[in-house]
């Protein structure tokens, strides 16, 4: 059964900033493909970090909604911990 979710996610755009929108695109295509469907991509801009992480001052924050089984929700997230231009993600249940 699939649920609905809301995940932010911080990429990390040092030194590629015009690349984002490429970057958003091939996520989506991603989990479109490991069965997650996307209701909607909103693009929430770079923000500094109040702290430091990873050598890292700022991110680029993406919030996804998207509906998919618990199963196709864990794939999607390990197949971000892999992806070289995520920083950070995180992924919550929407009501």
């Amino acid at each position: 059964m699939n649920r609905k979710y809301q995940g932010i996610i911080v990429l990390n755009t040092r030194g590629k900033e015009d690349g984002v929108d490429a970057t958003v695109s091939k996520i989506g295509r991603e989990m479109e493909l490991d069965g997650a469907k996307l209701d909607q991509i909103d693009h929430l801009g770079k923000k500094k970090f109040p702290y430091g992480s990873k050598k890292l001052t700022d991110g680029y924050y993406v919030n996804f909604q998207i509906q998919a089984s618990p199963a196709t929700l864990e794939k999607v997230k390990a197949k971000l911990r892999l992806h070289p231009e995520v920083h950070q993600q995180d992924f919550l249940l929407r009501a």
